[in-house]
């Protein structure tokens, strides 16, 4: 092995990839990001699909654009490890070539009404007696496996393999149908206790029409998964027969990345999908329904609580209220987040009453679930909403933070931050007012791509343990305290209002969908 050895670390986020250069300390010497122009297309309303070819050609851009400029280092990397999005499937033939275009984890097509050629009638009936008939059957409705077994037969025909992005990738680096145990987070059918493929016998195996054989084999973190081949060599101009190490899914590197090893800290991503996620050695679900996620370390588990389209708002509002920002920014050449943060400031806690709920897409938990924004008065201002937006967020991970609490009984002492949010220092400001309790920042924002890195030094034995590698890989690089009078401020808002808008509005949102669907058909 290299006396200074380095791992690349590939991760594909919804929006964009990035390759990077770390070193064993967790310092990333170099990094290359290809944004993407079209993230994904729509066909109909609320689709989101993507091509597989267009991955494979940013990270060729990626890989490349990074080797260019860093010559001099690329001779000292001693392993490749990958960590993608999650909930994005690819199917694929026998020969590995994808049989139609993948489908995002923000894909919002439905299977109307698939609880009823699936569920069993005693599985129905009990579903209805404990109260999650809407759960399980809103799992069932939402699933890709179930939407292409429906309405594309000819393809759920020549299917080999159903593959997970992540699984899908470890294919084009190494030639091998594999993919990480901690990779399988998603509507599949896996007993997530067991971190195993699930028998048809299993209670729950009737909600999804994948069964074992359509799946792949899967590898715990940490263990060489495959090498590069001479395909992948030439094309991304990485040397062939580079060990790729088996990670962990995005926002299982994050937590890692962030240094949650136990409970005592909560790793929240402030990005498109915004999360709060801990690290238990017991399988705990946050609810039911909501099944404990396997971690990056193959002995411990990841509840977590879910906001699908966290983040995402804020390019919402910039599109729809931000355009003076936008062109500002440009102007200035910095982003309009910049600019709209500024302004954070100048809006007190609370928003003056402007109160935002963030279920912008429906969720396990609250299936019927629409957005809303509360109390407006006439001096409320765009950056008011901007503000309620951020306010919205932190107020749903909280609600996830506290979930996750009572679930583990352990007390979240600290909060690590990551994703596109936690550049800036006001929202972390703000985030920790809400939350109680501090926030930190280690010493880079892409957590997940540090969290593959330790995986990958642990993967060639450079750290004999995930938590060995974490001590010496990830530093603290900023703080922010909570303002207690702040957070009395916030607890009321939450107590009294923010968890009682989903309840006093459930059957309005029903009602909503009914007179729509009445109309449409």
């Amino acid at each position: 092995m290299n006396k200074d050895p380095l791992v690349l670390t590939i991760d594909f986020g919804t929006q964009s990839v990035r390759a990077m250069l770390f070193d064993k300390t967790g310092k990333d010497l170099a990094k290359k990001q290809v944004k993407f122009e079209e993230p994904y297309y729509s066909l109909k309303p609320g689709w989101a699909e993507q091509k597989p070819e267009f991955y494979w050609e940013r990270l060729k851009e990626a890989t490349n654009g990074l080797k260019k400029e860093n010559e001099d280092l690329w001779d000292r990397i001693e392993a490749v490890v990958c960590t993608t999005i999650r909930d994005t499937a690819v199917i694929v033939d026998k020969t590995g070539k994808p049989l139609r275009d993948v489908i995002l984890w923000l894909d919002a097509r439905q299977t109307p009404e698939a609880e009823k050629t699936r569920f069993s009638p005693f599985f129905m009936a009990l579903v209805k007696t404990i109260g999650l008939f809407d759960m399980a059957a809103g799992s069932a409705r939402v699933s890709a496996c179930n939407w292409v077994h429906e309405n594309e037969p000819d393809v759920w025909k020549n299917m080999y393999k159903f593959l997970f992005f992540s699984g899908y990738m470890t294919y084009r680096l190494t030639g091998v149908m594999k993919d990480c145990v901690a990779n399988q987070i998603g509507h599949i059918p896996f007993d997530y206790k067991k971190k195993k493929w699930q028998k048809p016998s299993d209670m729950t195996a009737c909600i999804y029409d994948l069964k074992e054989k359509d799946m792949v084999e899967l590898v715990p973190a940490g263990e060489v998964i495959g090498y590069i081949t001479g395909v992948a060599s030439q094309a991304l101009g990485i040397k062939a027969g580079i060990p790729v190490i088996a990670a962990g899914s995005d926002k299982g590197s994050e937590t890692l990345g962030g240094g949650c090893v136990d409970e005592t800290g909560a790793s929240m991503s402030l990005g498109t999908t915004s999360t709060v996620q801990v690290t238990t050695s017991k399988y705990v679900e946050p609810e039911p329904f909501a099944p404990c996620y396997p971690a990056v370390q193959p002995d411990k588990f990841n509840p977590e609580i879910e906001i699908y389209r966290g983040y995402w708002m804020l390019s919402w509002f910039k599109q729809e209220f931000a355009k003076e920002e936008v062109m500002e920014a440009k102007a200035k050449g910095i982003s309009a987040e910049e600019i709209l943060n500024g302004h954070l400031k100048d809006i007190p806690a609370g928003c003056e009453g402007l109160i935002l709920q963030p279920y912008w897409t429906p969720g396990i938990k609250y299936p019927t679930a629409r957005g809303s924004i509360l109390g407006f008065s006439d001096f409320h201002t765009k950056y008011h909403i901007y503000r309620a937006i951020i306010e919205g967020i932190a107020y749903g991970l909280y609600d996830g933070m506290k979930t996750i609490e009572k679930k583990t009984k352990k007390k979240v002492e600290f909060i690590t931050v990551s994703g596109g949010g936690s550049v800036s220092d006001e929202i972390c400001q703000i985030t920790s007012n809400i939350m109680g309790v501090k926030v930190r920042r280690v010493q880079t924002s892409e957590t997940s791509s540090l969290g593959a890195a330790i995986t990958a030094f642990k993967g060639i034995g450079v750290y004999p343990s995930f938590e060995e590698a974490a001590k010496n890989m990830i530093r603290v690089s900023s703080e922010f305290e909570p303002d207690m009078k702040e957070h009395a401020l916030y607890e009321e808002l939450y107590n009294r209002i923010y968890r009682k808008i989903y309840p006093n509005n459930k059957n309005l949102y029903k009602d909503i969908r009914a007179i729509l669907n009445k109309y449409e058909k």
